[in-house]
């Protein structure tokens, strides 16, 4: 199946690597007009010539989630240039593997600031710019919103936060024609997050042991989810949070046993 995003805008938070690259680069291919914002001026260029060299209408912009008043600004600006956003993904965040007792405050603040703080300061200067109605909002979240995760603390409490966030949205919002869900990938090929988590040949063999469809996923697999959320085919849908992890929500990430550290070696 395949989606027209001709003429629509969308805007990705986080979208200049990893599963949010893939995302902005299937809006694009879809037809839509997208903008992106990281923090490296570099990879926001190097998107922005990516997602022309697709065809695609793009900008991008260089802020830290973090900063609220950066990221207003980078919203303000990309809906100066292309009007209201039928589609909004929220998906920049941290992670590395770390005892609770072996990282420190200030470690476990900044997963937090990112992955939770810099989701609420997307949405927040998002909400008035966004199209209303028939808006579609997308946190992209992690099984650690919903499973206690050795060596994960910090992403635990912070993306569990998101979650929340996802659903208090869609309850505030919902009478204004705004969707707003999360989307759970599960352990996906050639991220950052998985070569941190995963890096040597052992602990991917652990890893894709305990998907109970025996393999990773694809980053177009998780871009696939978001085009049908922002489409009018989610018309109904909003306040999920929908895993597209092959099932290893299901126990499999809670199997791994001796955690991240022993996986990795350490």
């Amino acid at each position: 199946m395949s989606f027209d995003y001709s003429g629509k805008t969308v805007f990705v938070a986080g979208g200049t690597s990893g599963i949010n690259l893939g995302v902005a680069k299937a809006f694009a291919k879809a037809g839509a007009r997208v903008s992106v914002l990281s923090r490296r001026q570099e990879k926001v260029n190097a998107t922005v010539a990516a997602l022309k060299a697709l065809g695609a209408e793009a900008n991008g912009y260089a802020a830290d989630v973090r900063d609220y008043a950066a990221v207003e600004a980078a919203l303000q600006a990309a809906h100066g240039q292309f009007g209201a956003f039928d589609v909004l993904v929220s998906g920049a965040a941290g992670n590395f593997p770390a005892k609770a007792t072996g990282m420190s405050a200030n470690a476990f603040k900044s997963v937090v600031d990112i992955d939770l703080l810099g989701t609420y300061h997307v949405l927040r200067a998002a909400h008035p710019l966004m199209k209303k109605p028939g808006g579609s909002i997308i946190n992209i979240s992690a099984p650690q919103a919903f499973l206690p995760m050795n060596m994960q603390m910090h992403v635990c409490s912070a993306k569990a936060g998101v979650d929340m966030v996802t659903r208090v949205g869609a309850l505030e919002w919902g009478s204004e024609g705004l969707r707003v869900n999360s989307v759970v990938p599960g352990p996906i090929e050639g991220t950052e997050g998985m070569e941190r988590l995963a890096p040597t040949e052992g602990a991917r063999k652990a890893v894709i042991d305990s998907v109970p469809m025996k393999r990773y996923g694809q980053a177009s697999e998780i871009a696939d989810c978001c085009l049908w959320l922002g489409s009018d085919m989610a018309a109904y849908v909003t306040g999920a949070v929908i895993p597209v992890d092959g099932g290893w929500a299901l126990g499999g990430a809670t199997s791994l046993g001796q955690g991240f550290e022993q996986l990795a070696g350490g």
